[in-house]
This record gives structure tokens, C-alpha cells and sequence, in this order.
């Protein structure tokens, strides 16, 4: 009877673990809502996290290389995208989203190579070290960039487990085209995976233990 009731409770744990997970599946655009998975990329790892930061699957999830059978929503320069997981992000950490221009078409665009800018962070607030989490971010589209065909990528990453438990990247990308874009090329421009190091402080904090300050993994917020 105790080891069944043992099995049990690791059941129950690994299902509540799971629970908690989540993805972002969906967008908003010009009001209105759009269904999971139209303008976003769909993966094969359900609401499973990518941890390993050599992964191609870090670009925008696993089986999301590419998104032949994603639509590509157009999108005005300057104006708001909102990005929708499918329950409220769960877990401690910051969330940050970056784009990436397509050569041709963000349908074909496998997101390699030094082409991610960071567009937003959203980080812990002090004093107190507490975190913004929802199911739906704003994320204000810079004015300044070209047209043309971009992914959007947006990246919850989970520090609720301290170091050296590895934390827990979820991740999705949108396809887009710009439209109404200005002429400059922002940046700094990072490959992803390669943006994100074992040993930057905000992959290994603590949040815990004297959390008074935190630094979001990743380049500076491009600014027009």
C-alpha cells in the first residue's frame, strides 16, 4: 500500500508539473484575436519547455523550423501585436521578444544566423522582485523598422527552479509583414541559439535568495 501510494504522489506531482506549463499558441492583431496556431507557428512538444540552449529548437520551438502551414498576418509598423499563451504564464522569469527579417518569406525563414533584435524585456520589479505574469503581453512594434515579411518571437524564460537546475525556455514564433516600415536596421543582432550563455547572471540568479537585482539574458532592447 506505500508504494502504491508513493506512485501516486509522483503521479500527481509530474501532472501538476505539467499543468503548469504553458505556450503561447495565438495573436492579436488590429483587435482582433486570431485562432491558435494561424499566424503562429505550431510545435511538436506540446507545452514541454526547450532547455538546452545549443538547441535549434531555442529559435522558435521544436518542429517550428519552418511554417509552411502557418499563415503570415500583416502588421502595421509602429502599431501593437499581442502575443496569447493558452493559460497565464506560470512560472518566475522574464519574458522578452525579438524579430528577425526574412530574406524572402517568414514561411521559409528557419530564424538562423545573426539576424534576432530584441524588441521588449520585461523583467522583475524591485523592491520585492516580483514578475508580470499573464496570459496576454502588448508588444509595441517598432516604427522604424523595413517592410517586408519578419518572424516574432516571444520567450517566457522560467527561473523558478534555482541554478543549477537549467531553466525552462518556452517559446513560440509569429510570422508577419511589416507594413507602412521606416529605413533603419536595428540592433544588436544575435543568433538564437548562441544569445544565451550558462553563465550570465540571469540564467543562473537566484530568486530566492537576496534578489535585489536582475539582469535579463540576451542583447539591449533595439531602439529606433
Amino acid at each position: 500500500m506505500k508504494c502504491i501510494t508513493t506512485s501516486a504522489a509522483i503521479l500527481a506531482l509530474a501532472s501538476q508539473q505539467v499543468s503548469a506549463h504553458y505556450i503561447f499558441q495565438s495573436v492579436t492583431v488590429a483587435g482582433t484575436k486570431n485562432a491558435p496556431y494561424t499566424y503562429v507557428r505550431k510545435n511538436t512538444n506540446g507545452n514541454s519547455p526547450v532547455t538546452d540552449l545549443t538547441s535549434p529548437d531555442l529559435t522558435c520551438n521544436a518542429g517550428a523550423e519552418t511554417g509552411s502551414n502557418t499563415s503570415t498576418v500583416s502588421l502595421a509598423a509602429g502599431s501593437t501585436l499581442a502575443f496569447s499563451s493558452d493559460t497565464a504564464v506560470y512560472h518566475n522569469g522574464p519574458v522578452s521578444v525579438y524579430m528577425a527579417r526574412a530574406p524572402t518569406t517568414a514561411a521559409t525563414f528557419n530564424g538562423s544566423g545573426n539576424v534576432w533584435f530584441k524588441i521588449l524585456d520585461i523583467g522583475p520589479n524591485f523592491p520585492g522582485g516580483t514578475w508580470d505574469l499573464k496570459q496576454t503581453y502588448d508588444i509595441p512594434i517598432p516604427a522604424c523598422i523595413p517592410s517586408g515579411e519578419y518572424l516574432i518571437r516571444i520567450q517566457s524564460m522560467a527561473i523558478h527552479n534555482p541554478y543549477p537546475a537549467l531553466p525552462q525556455f518556452y517559446v513560440s514564433c509569429a510570422q508577419v509583414a511589416i507594413t507602412g516600415g521606416g529605413s533603419k536596421d536595428l540592433g544588436p543582432k544575435v543568433a538564437i541559439p548562441g544569445a544565451f550563455k550558462a553563465t550570465d547572471p540571469g540564467y543562473t540568479a537566484n530568486i530566492y535568495t537576496n534578489f535585489t537585482s536582475y539582469t535579463i539574458p540576451g542583447p539591449e532592447v533595439a531602439s529606433c
